[in-house]
């Protein structure tokens, strides 16, 4: 099985606490239901800067990614299905899946 990026880009935050709990909720379902295959879920992003090529640093992120998960499928094509049942999609956020490749 090969193992893929899930790349969390965008997206509206919860308007309210209990909207919040619900899509954490919803979240962790879907993690769940992803059993082993969930290789690293949950990896948010805090405090991002960009080091650029002249060595200089900006705060903030030059790209809108928020976080990642890490998951093993089959295929891509069963990675992008996973990929699909993520309720972060129903915060208005799009979602990148990429295959990893080992580097020896």
């Amino acid at each position: 099985m090969s193992q893929f990026v899930i790349t969390y880009l965008g997206g509206n935050q919860p308007t309210t606490p209990e909207a919040g709990k619900q899509h954490f909720a919803k979240y962790q379902e879907w993690l769940g239901s992803l059993g082993d295959a969930a290789i690293s879920p949950m990896n948010p992003f805090k405090m991002t800067s960009t080091v650029n090529p002249d060595g200089s640093v900006t705060p903030g992120s030059s790209t809108a990614m928020s976080g990642y998960t890490i998951i093993e499928a089959e295929s891509f094509e069963k990675a992008i299905e996973i990929t699909q049942a993520c309720p972060f999609l129903d915060m208005g956020g799009s979602l990148e899946v990429s295959e990893l490749m080992g580097m020896s």
